[in-house]
């Protein structure tokens, strides 16, 4: 089968053949019919996770987020047969630990991260293996396309499991949205059918058009504001008191800092997006300002697989549209130069594979 395989950071991804994932008893091969794009491949592709102890290794196929049919089963499998559309999570489940067996999947103990580490290959691939599939392969309800699928990835379902589950958004919360790429502008979309006002922050104008459309309330051209003014203090005179939940969907030190500073008291921070090489993994904090005013910070990192059914409910009855968010779609052999494009933010929306 042909993959797309990390040969060097920062280097264009080498389009091999090669051999067919095997089987697992517990698993299922997938046929990938789309797979997402995602900044987090843009971090693997670059070399990041060093400073963390979580660097992509050489030779890995990258590729994490895939919508696809199922071809072969495992002979312990009861859930999925041979034919089923399924989405594939990123963050894949052992589904016996402790997490796992209280809902917390997502950060199961033995778990894996799909295209992140040498035994799980990724999608960027004709097919997939997907262990303990009884656990992590989420059947599709009729009528969502594979590329709706592809857009849920790792960016949709971190940006759902962020604010349903982590943050708690109740309705008529403001909800600030730094940094809008594919994870910010499916915040800013998952906000608005959970009922929050959202506040989309970027610096560039086409993405905080398609977050107007997509129910921003608000927009705020961090490039843009007069002289003397800033971020926090915009969204706190667009809200009056400040926002009750933020998210940095960027991962950059300045995004982490105006998400904080625009809380209200008792205010909510949310960190879904991953540091650069300039941070590290590590961004300064006002410790005794988040006590003074009993501040919450939060991390989410995508979402259990056993609470996929929420977010494909709410799909399925068109609540959500992640379909709205793509505006791209490409054969294997140009992922490269869309990881490339992702180094100075030349990207909108979210970009996702067809073709293989």
């Amino acid at each position: 089968m042909r993959a797309a395989v990390l040969e060097g950071y920062g280097e264009p991804l080498s389009i091999e053949s090669v051999v067919d994932p095997e089987l697992a008893p517990h698993g299922v091969v997938v046929d990938v019919e789309a797979c997402g794009i995602c900044r987090s491949d843009w971090h693997a592709w670059r070399g990041h996770g060093e400073w963390a102890d979580d660097r992509v290794p050489l030779g890995q196929i990258l590729g994490h987020e895939p919508a696809g049919r199922v071809a072969r089963v495992g002979e312990r499998v009861e859930t999925v047969e041979a034919g089923d559309r399924v989405a594939v999570p990123f963050n894949l489940g052992e589904g016996s630990c402790y997490q796992c067996r209280n809902g917390h999947g997502n950060v199961c103990e033995d778990g894996y991260a799909l295209g992140f580490e040498s035994d799980v290959p990724g999608a960027f691939a004709e097919r997939v293996h997907v262990p303990h599939a009884d656990f992590n392969a989420a059947t599709l309800p009729d009528g969502v396309s594979p590329e709706a699928v592809a857009a849920l990835g790792c960016r949709y379902v971190t940006a759902f499991h962020a604010l349903a589950h982590r943050a708690d958004l109740e309705a008529g919360d403001w909800v600030a949205v730094h940094g809008c790429g594919g994870l910010g502008l499916a915040a800013v979309q998952i906000a608005t059918a959970l009922g929050g006002r959202a506040i989309a922050v970027d610096v560039r104008e086409a993405p905080l058009e398609m977050a107007a459309d997509l129910g921003a309330e608000a927009t705020v051209n961090a490039a843009k504001l007069a002289d003397g003014d800033d971020v926090p203090s915009e969204i706190e005179r667009l809200t009056e008191k400040g926002a009750h939940v933020s998210v940095d969907a960027l991962g950059r030190a300045e995004t982490c800092r105006n998400s904080l500073d625009c809380l209200r008291i008792r205010g909510t921070h949310v960190q879904i997006g991953l540091t650069t090489a300039a941070e590290r993994g590590e961004v300064p904090l006002p410790i005794d300002e988040l006590t003074r005013w009993d501040v919450t910070v939060v991390g989410s990192r995508g979402m259990p697989p056993s609470r996929y059914d929420e977010l494909l409910g709410m799909i399925e009855g068109s609540r959500l549209e992640p379909e709205k968010l793509v505006t791209r779609r490409v054969g294997l052999e140009d992922v490269s130069d869309r990881l490339a494009a992702m180094t100075d933010y030349e990207t909108r929306g979210i970009e996702v594979v067809t073709e293989f």
